[in-house]
């Protein structure tokens, strides 16, 4: 079996998010980054199913110098290897470039299966595992909570609104993961020794055979207008009074003299 893991580098949600002078970008000098948690899902979920199996673990991730991090941290979970895209040229690109890039990638990669989280905590737009199936014409099922892999297919089980839906699907497939598919596992101090020595693969666009023009800010199909922090919320008032019916009368007066409601 081989199995090919989507991951992305975020800001840690514990970080203090701060927007640049541009005003459409964010701080990222004192940022810790982090593997994406949904990410985290696919890891793990890629890793028992080799233990069951047998095959192996490829991390493939796009992004900076720092995001060899994040594959690294993934490697000391158990993976085999991994492969950065990493190119100035593609830096800032939106989903669908960054769909593109990966499915060019994974052009050139043997899969029976690819994993990917089922959103990013930092942009949370649900758009790249997606565009990665359609770009390689495979199928596609999103929000697993769980899965079975029998006879070359793969049976989900996934979270839609209000209850949940079971889907089949023939092999290669790709699948994203919801809260719930598992729990990841800590890298160990041996397994971190181990990642150090993991081949990870470097591509550019380039070598990609991506057309330039396709991907970076510059040629991004939605762009970031402006950043701003949610409206400071207004001090909490409580109302006092000796009875209930006396706090019902002020509270009244409140809605309509004060916040002009009613």
């Amino acid at each position: 079996m081989e199995i090919v893991v989507l991951v992305k580098q975020v800001p840690d949600t514990e970080s203090l998010i701060q927007i640049s002078g541009d005003g459409q970008t964010i701080k990222t000098d004192d940022i810790k980054w982090v593997m994406n948690p949904y990410d985290e899902l696919a890891v793990e979920e890629a890793l028992r199913i080799k233990e069951a199996q047998g095959g192996t673990v490829t991390i493939l991730s796009f992004g900076p110098q720092k995001a060899t991090e994040t594959i690294r941290t993934a490697l000391a979970m158990g993976a085999e290897k991994g492969v950065h895209i990493m190119d100035p040229a593609a830096e800032g690109s939106d989903g669908l470039a960054t769909a593109k890039l990966l499915s060019a990638a994974l052009k050139d990669m043997p899969y029976d299966l690819i994993i990917g989280g089922m959103r990013a905590v930092d942009e949370d737009k649900y758009q790249v595992g997606s565009a990665v199936a359609e770009y390689l014409n495979i199928p596609q099922i999103t929000q697993v909570i769980k899965e079975e892999i029998a006879d070359g297919k793969i049976t989900c089980e996934s979270v839609i609104e209000g209850g949940t839906v079971v889907t089949e699907a023939s092999l290669p497939v790709l699948f994203t993961t919801q809260r719930g598919l598992n729990e990841p596992r800590y890298a160990s101090l041996p397994g971190i020794m181990k990642a150090k020595k993991k081949p990870i693969d470097v591509k550019t666009v380039a070598d990609l055979g991506v057309d330039a023009a396709e991907v970076g800010l510059a040629n991004n199909k939605v762009q970031v207008v402006a950043l701003s922090y949610p409206p400071e919320r207004t001090t909490v008032r409580m109302i006092e009074a000796e009875t209930a019916d006396d706090q019902a009368a002020e509270l009244v007066k409140a809605l309509k003299e004060e916040a002009k409601v009613i």
